[in-house]
């Protein structure tokens, strides 16, 4: 017959662990997380177990087993290397009317536990019969597609009010968070602008209501003020409204504005951070930020008002001045002015730049340059938004990165070039 499935509330109660080994280890941590009051009975116990007994988290009774263990206990985890210790402590269980799970023995077990997981607030059991390995392999699917919002329920009881202000990440769909994914799922209204992950619409139900508020540089645009209309329409009609952003909300991304109107409005907000594309698509192109000896700080910089301008806020003198990388967001346009600002501030015209364009999608590519070469090369190369640039010697980091990993890869293939004669002629017939 199949076992009846129960979620056992914990929080308070005595539950005795017989046995320290690498069992033990594994399920003290979830009876732990239940908030039970755990009591381990083993003569020795594996190093995880000594941090958590040493942190004062469980009683640890360091002998071997003996009657009387049991006493005052909801729940019993039999999980010795010693199957005798094993059958005597689930007998003892079983006389005085305890749950016992023995881990050596289903069919012996009064009880078993189940693979588990948790996706927030979600837990996820599942038995196969007295096969872990199935049951885990089960769990391990189920989960993945909680995680991913591909099982996530929009008609849950307890369905998202409000608006969520969610950070898509840099582009590619499989860097949005996991709870920015599922929030995702659950919505009845996304607005979504040009630099969100775009193919994530494509997995929305027909009948979510998407609203396109693209802001296109020199073209069309929906105004912000509109964009916050639109958010606190909608979720006054009782509708959950994702509003779908690229890379984080709160970094250049305006989100502040739309979270403080929606509070004027009384509208509650889930703010879900994303990854950032001033680090994620440097890190995409193979380009640290920083690295130890080159570059203590780094600086992230709006670009979209160029040196010079009343309206410019950053500080091009003393990004001239800096040594430290500088991470230039919506700068295409104004590369030129840029430039010539950071060399006339003290950076070398030597220093070396790279523009990644379409970062973390599969048409990236990237160039390298050096502050006094960049304008020409991007022009030559047709470089057009969304790009980001990068200024300071982390570029040669990526440089040598990418030379060991070629010279690496012709060593492998063992078909090194021939080296170029003179002339530079590469490959000609002596």
């Amino acid at each position: 017959m199949p076992p009846y499935l129960l979620g056992l509330r914990l929080r308070g109660r005595r539950v005795v662990v017989v046995g320290g080994g690498r069992v033990a280890q594994r399920r003290v941590p979830a009876l732990l997380a239940a908030g039970a009051q755990v009591v381990l009975v083993a003569p020795e116990v594996t190093p995880s177990l000594e941090d958590l007994i040493a942190d004062g988290r469980i009683t640890w009774q360091r002998r071997p087993y003996r009657t009387g263990d049991l006493d005052g206990a909801w729940l019993v985890q039999a999980v010795s290397d010693d199957p005798k210790v094993n059958e005597a402590v689930a007998a003892e269980a079983e006389e005085a009317r305890i749950w016992c799970v023995r881990a050596d023995d289903a069919e012996a077990s009064a009880a078993w536990t189940p693979a588990s997981g948790q996706v927030g607030e979600t837990t996820v059991g599942v038995l196969a019969g007295g096969d872990p390995r199935r049951a885990a392999g089960i769990r391990d699917a189920v989960v993945d597609g909680l995680r991913d919002a591909t099982l996530e329920a929009r008609h849950s009881r307890r369905k998202p009010v409000g608006v969520a202000l969610v950070g898509g990440g840099p582009g590619d769909p499989g860097l949005i968070t996991v709870r920015g994914r599922q929030l995702l799922a659950q919505a009845d209204v996304v607005v979504t602008d040009r630099l969100a992950p775009r193919l994530l619409l494509d997995e929305l139900p027909a009948d979510v209501e998407v609203i396109d508020a693209a802001k296109i540089p020199y073209g069309r645009t929906v105004t912000q003020e509109r964009i916050n209309d639109y958010l606190v329409e909608h979720a006054r009609a009782g509708r959950f409204v994702v509003r779908l952003k690229g890379g984080d909300p709160f970094v250049f991304g305006r989100g502040a504005e739309e979270v403080l109107h929606c509070a004027r409005h009384g509208i509650p907000v889930t703010v879900v951070p994303g990854i950032t594309s001033a680090v994620a698509v440097p890190s995409a192109a193979g380009i640290p930020v920083t690295h130890r000896g080159v570059a203590q700080e780094f600086h992230v910089v709006s670009a979209h008002v160029a040196p010079g301008h009343p309206a410019s806020t950053v500080d091009w003198e003393g990004l001239g001045r800096s040594r430290g990388t500088l991470v230039l967001l919506m700068a295409v346009e104004r590369m030129a002015r840029i430039a010539n600002a950071l060399m006339r501030y003290g950076r070398s015209p030597d220093t070396p730049v790279a523009v990644v364009q379409d970062g973390t999608l599969p048409e990236q590519r990237t160039l390298f340059a050096t502050l006094e070469t960049v304008v020409e090369e991007m022009t030559a190369a047709g470089v057009r938004p969304p790009a980001i640039v990068v200024v300071g010697d982390v570029v040669d980091v990526a440089r040598e990165i990418d030379m060991i990993r070629a010279d690496y890869l012709a060593a492998e293939a063992g078909s090194a070039a021939p080296p170029a004669d003179q002339h530079g002629d590469m490959g000609r017939a002596p």
